[in-house]
């Protein structure tokens, strides 16, 4: 058996089997949440509301996921922390290009003529 070097002697190793009544609690929160959005979808609220609804329970499913399913409640609190900060930085990364967003349908500023002006 090979020493890992990051685990400590006194750190217990990580913990995977839990009881399928545990995930399958954690199935059925998912497709209530899944089904409370289908409800949501169908409403008759205002757009700005529906969207931020949809967004916090799409967040709570994406969460529930994460966590229990790929196992990342029984990981380090260092690790968890790095995820949630490195995705929220791709996530904001991934912004920057909006900016830019209408240029295939517009075309790239200042190439087109302008209306009125005689070309040379």
């Amino acid at each position: 058996m090979v020493d890992a070097p990051d685990v400590q002697k006194h750190e217990p190793p990580s913990r995977y089997t839990d009881p399928i009544t545990r995930y399958l609690l954690i199935y059925f929160c998912i497709l209530a949440l899944a089904a409370l959005q289908f409800v949501i979808a169908y409403s008759h609220v205002d757009t700005s509301a529906k969207f931020e609804r949809m967004l916090l329970i799409a967040i709570a499913e994406a969460g529930l996921a994460l966590l229990f399913f790929m196992h990342l409640w029984a990981e380090k609190r260092g690790f968890l922390l790095f995820v949630v900060v490195f995705t929220g930085f791709v996530l904001v990364a991934m912004q920057y290009g909006w900016t830019d967003s209408y240029r295939m349908e517009l075309g790239a500023p200042y190439t087109q003529p302008k209306v009125g002006v005689v070309p040379q």
